[in-house]
């Protein structure tokens, strides 16, 4: 498309639509925007596990620290505030490792010490026996 008598600088480089001479300004243009609504997944109050723990393993009363801390993080989710329910859940989190590993702990020393008692209750019933039946 060439047009006679108009300066290059007027001529469209892309073909379009336009509603005017060239060179004129065309019809303001609407411009569209899109909105993105990112809700954000809510803190885990990892309340299910304070429970475990509070009930089944609780050494130092770390268990129920962990049981008010989730219930604490449940009530901030539920108010809104997600970051003071972050803060509270993570505490949760750290308290239910805690008593986890000491409840793990704690069970593996008592099945140790449960099966050195029986080896060891064995050898004096077996030399007892031995020294008995000798004479």
């Amino acid at each position: 498309m060439l047009l006679y008598g108009y300066p290059a600088e007027f001529i469209p480089l892309q073909g379009g639509r336009q509603d005017g001479l060239p060179g004129q300004p065309s019809a303001p243009t609407m411009v569209q925007y899109t909105t993105v609504n990112i809700t954000a997944e809510p803190p885990p109050d990892h309340i299910i596990w304070s429970l475990c723990c509070f009930v089944y393993s609780n050494p130092l009363c770390l268990g129920l620290a962990a049981l008010i801390f989730s219930f604490k993080a449940r009530d901030r989710k539920l108010a809104g505030d997600l970051e003071g329910a972050r803060n509270y859940g993570s505490t949760a989190r750290l308290l239910n490792i805690v008593s986890t590993v000491l409840a793990a702990v704690m069970i593996l020393i008592v099945i140790i010490t449960v099966i050195v008692l029986c080896v060891e209750a064995n050898r004096y019933t077996y030399q007892y026996r031995s020294n008995y039946y000798r004479y």
